[in-house]
């Protein structure tokens, strides 16, 4: 006898995962015009909201550790979207902020977000909703998840 909760289709973990996959999917061709991976976008993103964010804040807000943030830092750097300074008051602090070739790369991402959203075909108060429950979903997780 099996349990057919085990089986692929009823996971809720691969719907998520799967859902991920065809989020980034859909992102890619939008994202190549304006030159960016999708963690780069999100790391703009946060620079768009904050116009100047340290390295480890930064980490926190996109759950990535400093192994995947720093190449990708980097290649924002080397794109002329950020610069990167030590805080003068604690030379441990690294600070990034936006250029103005990433200031005006804003403009360019919202035109893309306008036109990729779109494509799936969801309206605002649908959407707003999805991202409530996936919200609400997460922090459950994240407080109630593994001990």
């Amino acid at each position: 006898m099996t349990d057919d909760s085990i089986l692929l289709h009823k996971q809720l973990c691969f719907s998520i995962y799967r859902l991920s996959k065809a989020v980034i999917q859909t992102y890619r061709p939008f994202l190549d015009e304006i030159d960016l991976t999708y963690p780069q976008y999100l790391s703009m993103i946060v620079l768009w909201e904050t116009k100047k964010i340290n390295v480890k804040d930064l980490g926190e807000r996109l759950c990535l550790d400093s192994g995947t943030l720093t190449p990708l830092i980097k290649r924002l750097i080397d794109k002329g979207y950020v610069e990167k300074k030590r805080c003068s008051d604690d030379e441990r602090i690294v600070n990034i902020s936006l250029t103005k070739s990433g200031e005006e790369l804003q403009k360019k991402a919202c035109e893309m977000r306008d036109k990729m959203l779109s494509c799936v075909a969801i309206d605002p108060k649908r959407e707003a909703e999805l991202k409530n429950k996936i919200d609400e979903f997460y922090n459950t997780v994240k407080s109630e998840g593994v001990k």
